[in-house]
């Protein structure tokens, strides 16, 4: 059922009653049935005739049997720091943050520092528009259950899992720390204009283009043997600023990812192994533009490509997953 249906098939899906996640742009979300989902504005996704774009249907991602029963709440950004409190018990909890907003920056700046964000599986995603309309249409989320529709909230819904059942969050990032110099930064921010370059201060955007660094290939900072990716946005070399999709934090090391020689090969390198059917899953836009899979296929990770991802926090060109174990 994790597929790209027409607006007719997921009204009647809802109707049903199902409880899902679903993706799609504004226009046919905002004319789908109240019921038990929420929604975000997104244009790109994995289905079963491989990667690509459209803007007819929308990507219903249904939660599985195992829920039994769901809560879901718009949140701005002084409300998002207490989300651990509305989460069930047993159960996970999704996320739909819309890109570029206050409350995109208040939950990727501090995050790490919401009281019990650990307590409980949180994942999740930042919706976005078309490339093409970036900076022309805005990013949407959408309270199923409500009808309300907002720009500048996030939305979330919480999932209790039957008892016996236990959710998990799984991650596929291709990248890892590359050879090259250490990068670090004064300050907190998705917009940096200097930074640490083997200790020493330079112009980040002008030592970008000196030496001839390939911005496709995201920062990447070492967490414990956990990689984490940061990725760029754009360098605007004239005005020395470089704008990014996460930020990055003081006190970090991070290096230029070493390269991918290829995408997609290199995707079904890493989730072949895996062997497993996710419950939910969810993959970055870049994997998708600089890993051109269009028309390629990611095995059973099916579901939007995403302009951020969230697992407890904020994530850039990774896939995310999510597994309802039996225990």
């Amino acid at each position: 059922m994790n597929k790209l249906h027409t607006l007719q098939q997921a009204a009647s899906l809802i109707e049903s009653g199902t409880k899902a996640i679903i993706a799609g742009p504004e226009a046919l979300l905002t004319q789908l049935p109240k019921g038990d989902w929420i929604g975000g504005t997104i244009p790109y996704f994995m289905d079963d005739e491989g990667g690509l774009k459209t803007e007819d249907r929308v990507f219903v991602s249904a939660l599985p049997a195992s829920v039994t029963a769901i809560s879901t709440r718009l949140y701005d950004e002084r409300e998002l720091a207490a989300i651990a409190a509305d989460e069930a018990e047993n159960g996970f909890s999704y996320l739909i943050v819309p890109a570029l907003t206050t409350v995109h920056e208040s939950f990727a700046k501090n995050v790490y520092a919401y009281d019990g964000i650990f307590n409980r599986p949180l994942l999740g995603w930042i919706a976005g528009v078309a490339v093409e309309d970036i900076g022309k249409a805005v990013p949407k989320v959408i309270d199923g259950r409500t009808g309300a529709v907002s720009s500048d909230r996030a939305v979330a819904l919480h999932a209790t899992l039957a008892a016996g059942h236990q959710a998990e969050i799984g991650i596929v990032n291709l990248f890892g720390q590359g050879d090259g110099a250490t990068v670090e930064f004064d300050d907190t921010g998705f917009n940096v204009s200097h930074a640490r370059v083997n200790g020493q201060k330079v112009n980040f955007a002008q030592w970008l283009g000196e030496n001839a660094i390939d911005t496709r290939l995201p920062l990447v900072a070492d967490y414990c043997g956990a990689m984490v990716n940061v990725s760029f946005a754009s360098v605007d070399a004239q005005n020395g600023r470089v704008q990014l999709y996460a930020p990055v934090f003081p006190g970090v090391t991070y290096r230029i990812a070493a390269p991918v020689a290829d995408y997609p090969k290199s995707f079904a390198a890493a989730i072949e192994p895996l062997d497993i059917e996710p419950a939910l899953s969810l993959n970055c836009i870049l994997n998708y533009l600089y890993g051109k899979l269009e028309g390629q296929h990611t095995g059973h990770f099916k579901g939007p490509f995403t302009f951020g991802e969230i697992a407890y926090g904020l994530l850039n060109q990774t896939l995310v997953h999510l597994q309802i174990h039996k225990l």
